[in-house]
């Protein structure tokens, strides 16, 4: 079954608009485990606009308290102190993406040709705190074959060309294709296979059922939205249902 990772980072904006500490950060990471999820993703950023470096080592802490639980951190390991806080906490899952300090959000995947030099040592680093390494990366065949020649364990697709095709009704299938293709040349290659970026309740169902190999969805920003609504423990169980196939 394809698990779950809910991505935290919305909280903490929301947090960080006041300094009286409310929403929490860990009390929303608590409840999102209460509720079945897989794991807890964070992405802190240098400026530390949401996830901030102090709360990943608050949520390493308590998540010693669930050691089934995986703790994923994302970020650009050339960037801020992310290697410094991957050594610190030594998370389960560390997830890399190419995004600059100023990047709104993650927008693209590693363009790994020639860039081995650099990113070797870092997954190797990595690796030796005892993280399993995933590389953000595009439905690219050829980008894929480098993430396992560089030594990733993991890829995580991103998914916002499929969101997109998914919302305006367009090349929904031909969009979906290239990713199924893209997973299963991962799969046949021994890399596993996470995805994010713009999943949604609509359409992560499709999303999982179509993509071979799908180990693991991170999702925040729709997640974190739906809460409003619908609370976050009852969300997480949501995501849950659609996941495996199953409209709330």
């Amino acid at each position: 079954m394809v698990q779950l990772s809910v991505n935290i980072n919305k909280i903490a904006l929301l947090r960080n608009q006041r300094d009286i500490g409310i929403p929490s950060v860990i009390g929303a990471a608590k409840t999102v485990i209460e509720a079945g999820a897989y794991g807890v993703t964070v992405h802190p950023r240098p400026d530390e606009r949401h996830i901030r470096y102090a709360d990943v080592y608050e949520l390493s802490e308590m998540l010693t308290e669930h050691p089934d639980i995986e703790f994923n951190i994302e970020g650009n390991p050339f960037e801020g102190r992310y290697m410094e806080i991957a050594g610190a906490v030594r998370p389960d899952q560390a997830t890399l993406v190419p995004d600059s300090p100023d990047a709104n959000t993650s927008d693209h995947g590693w363009q790994l040709k020639g860039a081995k030099q650099r990113l070797v040592p870092v997954i190797d680093k990595l690796q030796s705190f005892g993280a399993r390494v995933s590389l953000f990366m595009d439905a690219s065949v050829e980008q894929i074959k480098l993430a396992k020649e560089y030594g990733a364990d993991r890829i995580e697709l991103y998914t916002e060309p499929y969101a997109t095709a998914f919302r305006n009704e367009e090349k929904t299938e031909e969009v979906l294709k290239g990713y199924a293709d893209s997973a299963g040349f991962a799969e046949q290659i021994g890399l596993g296979i996470n995805a994010g970026h713009d999943l949604n309740l609509k359409n992560l169902p499709k999303f999982c059922s179509s993509v071979p190999g799908l180990l693991e969805v991170s999702i925040g920003h729709a997640l974190i939205a739906d809460s409003l609504e619908m609370g976050l423990y009852d969300t997480v169980k949501a995501y849950l249902k659609a996941i495996s196939g199953n409209q709330h």
